[in-house]
């Protein structure tokens, strides 16, 4: 660890303590407590100063930033403009060689229908500031990493972002995927004029498309108005109508009628932006409706409005200029009127209550017993549904959510964009009749054959039933007739909330077998002839399921090429949709350089022909149930167990700052709750994953895979030198080890534990720390976290034993991470220590010492600190000015002894405690 930045003094006094995190062994005592409490008795004396403290951690925190950028340059094979290009032009060779015949009917048949969507989300990830994102993108993308990382102050975030901040930062790097497609886009066109140059120039291949649910995504949030929606919304389709301008006027041709014709359209177009109302006023909506709805000619309804004009533009064109126009009119025709496709999505009780009251359905969709009566009910609605018109007035009257996205998502197909189907993704759907409501109301407001109606399986009961939910759906004549029609059946799959409930690895398993279940419900309802799209809702991470070491065995990973293999074998033509989800995700994408590589690794999972070879994974399926089905049960009953609740309420809630604009609607991802958290469904699943990976221990990864190893050791060892896809799933937990260390939980049980801060004050001689040490005793027994605690962390470190038994190569946590939470322990140690110094005050508004402490306890220092400004507030600058009377005294404020020596003390070092938690997320790679 490079301590050379720091002055010799505090080297010779921080580098025995860094030494110790990795020195120890395991009867030596907790090297991280050890080097906590050094830290902290430093800080005391004086030794050490908070500014020492900070710039140690400015120095971990810029070494872990330069170490991710490192690996996201290799996460996507290199960034060499140069080397992209040779990959991009080698896997379209591959595709050449792979056509049964060398024709470009077939050539365009192996390219059509799209192949893959990259969907970017607005999920809370923007876990630093856009500069610090810019700046590792721009690191990640040198051909060598710099030796020294830019430097900002804070690598945090001033504020949550914005809806409309995220979808400005969702939009470029989609703007740079488009570049990358194009380039890929070149190289198939240039394939294609030197295999056919009669006909080259009238193809528009899109093997791969943006997609975006950006501004659109209403699942859980109740922000974001229809008009919100239907604003960003104009927003992608003025995007895409300037790009082709652009992308025209670059050309350098001359083709009046189209530039005209864009031209007008875009002037249009902001003027609907403009125009567009900010909330149900019906003023205001009448005036966008006006714009909106009478202007479909001049602000173009369909991107297939221009294909005569560009095919002639191209076809008037010098040779030179006709390739970047057909690369143009590719892009364009394959994402329609928007700069990507549109997914709209709600969850499915939302559904539930709008066809209950429109159909008077009172019965429980999630009742077992009411299953055949509901699909019933519901199946002969649809053979009688009838269509009624959808205006302003009625999407303004609707109080439902379902009523109002359905609406909304009408008047885009209607008005802004009539060609491009909008996918609609259901969350928690886990019966056939959510999709077959769906799709009655789709039919009631006369969207369905433009609506792609897609589950998201996502909880444990989902993954584990979704082929009997696949099969109440299909055995729906009404539900077959829409398939056929629209050629597509969807499907999305949830690694977030799935990982943390029944573990990562067991989930991806599920997902997997759950496939294949869907390919056996296919072939029996005679379904060969459709296109199967699966999207995968992973994140980044390791705890939110895209695979931790290369983009290659992500896709991999994803889409298993034993299940690609088996769909190929039937016939059946899949689509595969991959997450960028927020910050993290966007980072892919976050210069030409990154993008282009990106697609390039894309390109080559999709035109490299299957090899598929044997795996014992799926030749021994008894094995394979048993070990993910161990983990399953492991992690279920850790997620079951109190003191994991405890452990994940307690306060690494406030160790993480806001990361989207998504209200909390279960958990604050700002600060621990006042009430005990009893389970850790009340958080939201990126929280979840991103308190554990700052406590330490990556547990959604790890916990149930010691006690399925030591059920088979030798047969696990085995598949993992011999199994390519248990070797994948593997990588997630070595990286997990990698990124954990049981030493940092114990320390983090150690601090909620009273018993410890009594045998603290056991062996204390100084009385006032003594005194201290005894009141935290004091206040930690009224939370009540210890024993549940413990007997949790029993059950993790018995897991974590029997792993280490059975995969003796299994890495080890880093010396850096102990050293951040280290640094981390002694500056809560600290906080608290300052919280016993606060002088007694009267009851304020409910607030009172106890409730202080409590908060205190959970690191809720900035609503602390709130209170503590109005209880002891700091006073004003006193007046010079001529009161007309003798000259008083001027007191500044009677309490500027409390926040200087503990107020702004404790602010600072909460602020510093943030701040490593972003060094943390930056050393694991990725946030939640």
């Amino acid at each position: 660890m490079d301590l050379t930045s720091l002055s010799p003094d505090i080297q010779s006094l921080l580098a025995p303590m860094l030494e110790d995190t990795a020195a120890a062994g395991a009867d030596t005592p907790n090297p991280v407590m050890a080097t906590a409490h050094r830290i902290g008795f430093a800080l005391e004396d004086g030794t050490l100063s908070r500014a020492d403290v900070t710039k140690l951690v400015q120095s971990l925190r810029d070494s872990a930033f330069l170490r991710r950028a490192g690996r996201l340059h290799r996460y996507v094979g290199g960034t060499s403009p140069e080397t992209t290009a040779e990959r991009l032009k080698d896997s379209v060779k591959k595709l050449i060689e792979s056509l049964p015949a060398r024709t470009a009917e077939a050539f365009i048949q192996a390219l059509t229908p799209t192949r893959f969507a990259a969907v970017f989300t607005a999920h809370p990830t923007f876990a630093v500031s856009n500069d610090v994102y810019s700046a590792l993108a721009e690191c990640a993308s040198q051909p060598v990493l710099p030796d020294d990382a830019p430097f900002f102050e804070t690598h945090r975030r001033t504020a949550p972002p914005t809806l409309n901040e995220e979808f400005d930062l969702a939009t470029q790097a989609i703007a740079r995927a488009r570049d990358a497609i194009d380039l890929l886009t070149v190289e198939l066109l240039e394939a294609a004029h030197h295999h056919w140059p009669d006909v080259w120039h009238t193809l528009s291949p899109q093997p791969i498309i943006a997609t975006s649910w950006v501004g659109y995504d209403t699942d859980g949030r109740t922000d974001i108005g229809w008009w919100d929606t239907l604003r960003l919304r104009l927003r992608m389709k003025l995007f895409q109508i300037e790009r082709l301008q652009q992308q025209v006027a670059a050309s350098g041709v001359s083709a009046p009628v189209l530039a005209d014709r864009l031209e007008k359209a875009i002037a249009v177009i902001q003027q609907q932006i403009a125009t567009t109302p900010t909330s149900a006023d019906p003023q205001a909506v009448a005036s966008f409706a006006d714009l909106l709805v009478n202007n479909h000619a001049t602000a173009l309804n369909k991107a297939s409005d221009l294909a005569d004009d560009l095919q002639a533009a191209i076809n008037a064109a010098p040779e030179a200029a006709r390739l970047p126009l057909a690369v143009a009119r590719a892009g364009f025709l394959a994402h329609g009127l928007a700069l990507a496709h549109t997914h709209v999505r709600l969850n499915a009780t939302q559904i539930h209550n709008f066809v209950r009251q429109k159909l008077n359905i009172p019965d429980d969709p999630g009742n077992p017993a009411h299953r055949r009566a509901l699909l019933n009910r519901v199946n002969d609605a649809l053979d009688q549904a009838e269509t009624v018109p959808v205006d302003f007035g009625s999407l303004m009257s609707d109080p439902s959510t379902a009523g109002r996205l359905m609406m909304t998502v009408a008047q885009i197909i209607k008005h802004i964009d009539s060609d491009t189907p909008v996918r609609f993704l259901i969350a928690e759907t886990e019966t056939g009749y959510t999709l077959l409501a769906a799709l009655w109301a789709a039919t009631y407001f006369g969207i369905a054959d433009k609506l792609e109606i897609s589950p998201l399986f996502e909880t444990e009961d989902a993954l584990t039933n979704g082929d009997r939910i696949v099969e109440e759906v299909l055995r729906s004549p009404a539900w077959r007739d829409y398939v056929r029609r629209t050629g597509r059946m969807c499907f999305q799959f949830g690694y977030s909330d799935s990982g943390r409930y029944v573990g990562q690895l067991a989930a991806t398993n599920l997902i997997e077998r759950l496939r294949l279940r869907i390919h056996d419900q296919l072939a029996r309802w005679n379904l060969q002839d459709i296109t199967v799209i699966f999207f995968d809702t992973h994140g980044e991470s390791i705890g939110r399921g895209a695979h931790p070491f290369r983009m290659a065995d992500r896709l991999n990973y994803l889409s298993p090429p034993h299940v690609r293999a088996k769909f190929a074998e039937s016939g059946i033509t899949c689509r595969e949709e991959t997450a960028f989800q927020g910050g993290d995700g966007y980072l892919l994408f976050g210069t030409p350089e990154l993008a282009g590589a990106t697609i390039a690794s894309i390109s080559e999972n999709l035109f490299t022909p299957l090899h598929h070879a044997g795996d014992p994974v799926y030749e021994q399926p008894d094995f394979s149930a048993d070990f993910f089905s161990s983990i399953a049960e492991g992690m279920t009953k850790l997620v079951a167990d109190p003191g994991y609740a405890a452990l994940l309420g307690a306060f690494g809630p406030a160790l993480i700052d806001r990361t989207g604009s998504r209200p909390p609607a279960r958990q604050s991802a700002e600060s621990a709750n006042r009430t005990r958290l009893s389970h850790p469904s009340q958080l939201r699943a990126i929280p979840n994953n991103a308190i554990l990976q700052q406590l330490g221990w990556c547990a959604n990864t790890l916990q149930g895979l010691g006690a399925a190893a030591r059920r088979h050791p030798d047969t696990f060892e085995t598949f993992n030198t011999s199994s390519p896809r248990f070797h994948r799933a593997l990588d997630f937990a070595q990286h997990a080890l990698a990124s954990s260390d049981d030493r940092v939980l114990k320390c983090v049980i150690q601090l909620l534990d009273p018993g410890f801060w009594l045998d603290r004050a056991t062996g204390e001689a100084s009385k006032t720390r003594r005194a201290a040490f005894l009141s935290l005793m004091r206040d930690l027994e009224k939370l009540d976290f210890s024993a549940d605690l413990h007997a949790m962390f029993r059950r993790i470190q018995a897991d974590h034993l029997a792993l280490r038994e059975a995969w003796e190569e299994a890495p080890h946590g880093s010396d850096r991470l102990r050293a951040l939470h280290a640094i981390r322990i002694a500056l809560i140690e600290q906080i608290w220590l300052l919280a016993c110094r606060i002088p007694f005050f009267m009851p304020r508004s409910g607030f009172n010492r106890d409730v202080m402490m409590q908060q205190i306890l959970c690191l809720e220092i900035p609503a602390v600190l709130k209170e503590m400004d109005h209880i002891f507030p700091s006073g004003t600058a006193a007046s010079d000015l001529d009161f007309h009377e003798p000259r008083g005294p001027r007191e500044e404020s009677i309490y500027i002894r409390e926040h200087r020596e503990i107020f702004i003390p404790m602010r600072q070092m909460f602020e510093l405690a943030r701040e490593i938690s972003v060094a943390v997320m930056h050393d694991i790679g990725a946030f939640g």
